[in-house]
This record gives structure tokens, C-alpha cells and sequence, in this order.
């Protein structure tokens, strides 16, 4: 069997690279997809003439290298800030009052067009043709305080 191996070790650094991928599928952690990398590297290295303790450091260094280099880069990029959209881009904006709002009754506001169920955040009035900012949606209802 440990012959075999050794005869083909493209095929043993392809399955590496596989069961490398397949972790990193399942934790999405970005660790183990550079042993990934480095595996694939490896099955192509393997038709040299190289010994298998030399490919096997080749293997740890160039993993490492990976992992170092470009392990925070991509976490970065992953991590990038994505735009908002829909409901959540709604807090801040400047709306104006179109039905008057009052500590016991709900009002409307109109914002891009759209007109909102609307309450005030410290349950003050908001009389009709106010502006507003509103803080945050609480289901279909925009949380707002005047504008200053």
C-alpha cells in the first residue's frame, strides 16, 4: 500500500487537496483551504523527482506561506461591508410627517416616496409637515425623532 503511495504521489497530494476542500466547505473558516492550495501545487510538483520528505516540506512551507500571507487579506475581503438594502438603509434618512404623530396614536411620514407608519422614539409629538430622521424600523412602523 505504502508503495503505491509512494509510486503515485500526484494522486496522494489530489486526494489531500480534496479532503482539505471538503473541511473548508464544512467550517468556512478560510484554514484549511490553503492546505488546499498547497495540495493542488503539490500534485503537480509530485512528477518531479523529488522524495517524498522533500515534497512534504515543500508542502509545509508553501501551506504556511499561504496561510500567513493570504490568510487576513481574505478575511478582509470576505468581510467587506456590504451595502445596505431595503429596510436597513432607511435609518438616517430625512423624512417629512404627512399625518400628525402623538404619544397614544401612530402617524405617517413619507420618505422616498414611500409613506411609513411612523412613532417617535421618546413619545413626543411630531405635528404634520415636520421633518423628521428616523432611527430604525421596528417591523412596518419607522422609529423617528424631529429633526433638529
Amino acid at each position: 500500500m505504502f508503495d503505491f503511495i509512494l509510486n503515485n504521489l500526484s494522486w496522494f497530494w489530489f486526494v489531500l487537496a480534496v479532503i482539505f476542500a471538503v473541511i473548508e466547505i464544512n467550517t468556512m473558516a478560510l484554514t484549511t483551504i490553503w492546505f488546499a492550495l498547497a495540495s493542488v501545487i503539490m500534485a503537480f510538483v509530485a512528477f518531479l523527482p523529488i522524495p517524498f520528505r522533500y515534497q512534504l516540506l515543500l508542502f509545509i512551507v508553501i501551506s504556511a506561506v499561504l496561510f500567513v500571507f493570504l490568510r487576513k487579506i481574505s478575511v478582509q475581503w470576505f468581510s467587506k461591508k456590504k451595502e445596505k438594502t431595503n429596510v436597513e438603509a432607511m435609518a438616517g434618512k430625512t423624512a417629512l410627517v404627512t399625518k400628525k404623530i402623538t404619544k397614544f396614536e401612530k402617524g405617517e411620514i413619507k420618505v422616498d416616496g414611500i409613506v411609513w407608519t411612523a412613532k417617535t422614539e421618546d413619545d413626543s409629538e411630531l405635528n404634520k409637515n415636520t421633518e423628521c430622521i428616523i432611527e430604525r424600523i421596528e417591523g412596518v412602523t419607522a422609529v423617528v425623532t424631529q429633526k433638529q
